[in-house]
């Protein structure tokens, strides 16, 4: 059976390449639609069908463009309401894909409409199941994040059906089968993913904790939502987009190509009240950038972070990034819903500074320089998750997740230094760009992070191993 995981790193996520016979199926796809047409080109395939395993929360799908350029229909699972012409399966319906068959098996719990896919192959033996966010490897999807969209479930509610899905769904399939999940580790959508992507549905049944076979429904539940944090802010708002329909890539990305030099940038600025979003590397950034932008690094998990320290979905953006990389940022701005980027310093920031523009800089200092003035300097504050630094931090230090940073602003002190520190600098340069646009001036960030500082003598609390990796 043909079965090809196409993995993208940055948000953690899976799409699936089903071909059988001249028939191709794309299950999950991202929002940029083209490398899958290009996939089933290259087999000489027509994709007959996209499946949906439910409305996705952590990106903008791809089923509506890929829909239009390909004509294959959109498939949903029972209970789903799309705003758009799509099929709504039934629960045991069963599609058929040249000489294979995919079966709907309907798996409440992280959504109502969340669906589980069983591929059956051309010998009508049971090949594998593509999950969604129902079944991870490691782990299962979070049940609180479709009760933000539809208020009337509750955490606890959509657990239980969770636990009734793997029960009664999953877990009596054969052991030798594939779970084919939507993500790994990483993704917001579950608390502690395997990195692997993969496994046999045996082994998760021996090595999963939510599949123990002598787990209480109570027992699941309790252990199901501990140790969950607050979900991403754009997810609810991706979720919409998902459900009503959104503007088509090529239109997105077509508006957003727009080069200017540094007097129209500045203009445009100027007029729009737009954001000036820097996706250089962090350490870059800090040697020079246009005052008021703020940072969030591409070789990072950059549509996330976006999304959550981006609060209006619909923000203009102006884009400073390294020349040629523009058309990667403003596709990568686009799978979680930010489609209102009016334009790119043509030339990146070399052409703002040779115009003898203003700019600013960040203050870092290294682990060995923060070892040495620790102790007289006493104020630090960790922008990491709550689970990173509860797991290990320097003594004395504080600690504001970056995606809490706006909520939690009068820590920072205005009247005495403090120093920024994350995990390896990715964050903390965030966090220093933010603050500086709201007026800091009076920190340092630390190059290398926490990682850099456990190397030295600075007091650090004991090590303890993380219950949740959110």
């Amino acid at each position: 059976m043909k079965v090809e995981q196409i993995y993208t790193g940055c948000l953690a996520h899976a799409a699936y390449y089903v071909e059988s016979n001249g028939e191709a199926a794309i299950f999950d796809p991202l929002r940029e639609v083209q490398p899958y047409i290009y996939r089933a080109t290259k087999d000489g395939a027509k994709i007959k069908y996209v499946f949906e395993t439910h409305f996705h929360a952590d990106f903008v799908s791809g089923h509506l463009d890929l829909a239009d350029k390909t004509g294959a229909e959109i498939v949903f699972g029972p209970c789903a309401k799309p705003l758009y012409e799509a099929v709504i399966a039934e629960d045991g319906q069963v599609f058929t894909l040249g000489d294979y068959k995919i079966k709907v098996l309907h798996t409440p719990g992280h959504t109502m409409e969340s669906t589980t896919f069983l591929l059956i192959d051309e010998n009508d033996e049971q090949h594998g199941i593509i999950t969604g966010d129902t079944l991870f490897i490691g782990d299962v999807g979070r049940p609180d994040l479709a009760r933000h969209v539809v208020f009337e479930l509750t955490q606890e509610k959509l657990a239980k059906h969770l636990f009734r899905s793997l029960r009664e769904k999953i877990m009596p399939l054969a052991d030798n089968i594939i779970v084919y999940p939507n993500h790994g580790a990483g993704s917001a959508c579950g608390k502690k993913m395997s990195k692997e992507t993969t496994d046999t549905l045996g082994n998760q049944k021996k090595t999963n904790y939510a599949l123990r076979a002598d787990m209480t429904e109570d027992e699941f539940v309790q252990e199901v939502l501990a140790g969950l944090a607050p979900p991403p802010g754009y997810f609810p708002k991706n979720v919409l987009m998902n459900i009503k329909g959104y503007e088509s890539f090529d239109t997105v990305l077509k508006r957003a190509s727009k080069p200017l030099d540094p007097v129209e940038f500045e203009i445009a600025a100027n007029l729009t009240g737009a954001l000036i979003l820097d996706v250089r590397n962090p350490a870059v950034f800090a040697d020079g950038f246009i005052p008021n932008s703020i940072n969030i690094g591409l070789d990072g998990s950059f549509a996330n972070w976006v999304g959550e320290m981006v609060m209006d979905i619909d923000q203009k953006i102006l884009l400073v990034a390294d020349p040629g990389r523009e058309e990667e940022a403003l596709t990568r701005l686009s799978r979680v819903g930010y489609d209102h980027t009016i334009g790119y310093l043509r030339g990146g920031y070399a052409a703002w500074y040779n115009a003898n523009n203003p700019v600013e800089t960040i203050d870092r200092i290294t682990a060995a320089e923060f070892e040495m003035i620790h102790s007289p300097f006493g104020f630090v504050v960790d922008v990491r998750k709550k689970s990173e630094y509860d797991s290990e931090h320097v003594i004395n230090s504080i600690n504001v997740p970056l995606n809490r940073i706006f909520e939690q602003l009068a820590v920072f002190p205005k009247n005495k230094r403090f120093v920024l520190c994350c995990a390896g600098g990715y964050r903390s340069m965030i966090a220093a760009s933010i603050l500086k646009k709201l007026g800091h001036d009076n920190f340092f960030e630390v190059e290398g992070g926490f990682a850099a500082i456990s190397k030295t003598s600075v007091p650090k609390t004991d090590y303890t191993s993380p219950i949740s990796l959110l």
